[in-house]
């Protein structure tokens, strides 16, 4: 996979919901306390994301202006 912009840490605002984007096209989320709550696989197509957890759920997201919409959520790049 070639690496892209959008690798790296994700995280809302309050720090409770956090997605790696691994450069190899996976993703570990966290949430609170939980380490690695979900774990699974992304494709990034322009500014669109589509999630596929290792069970077989799907999601999906935007980039919009340097923020990532997904699910209802907000995360902001980690620096």
């Amino acid at each position: 996979m070639t690496q892209h912009d959008y690798v790296g840490m994700w995280v809302t605002a309050d720090g409770y919901i956090r997605h790696e984007l691994l450069p190899n096209g996976r993703y570990d989320e966290a949430r609170g306390d939980r380490k690695s709550a979900y774990q699974g696989r992304y494709t990034i197509r322009g500014n669109h994301i589509d999630y596929v957890d290792d069970t077989g759920f799907t999601a999906d997201g935007d980039f919009i202006d340097g923020v990532l919409h997904h699910a209802g959520m907000i995360l902001y790049r980690e620096r």
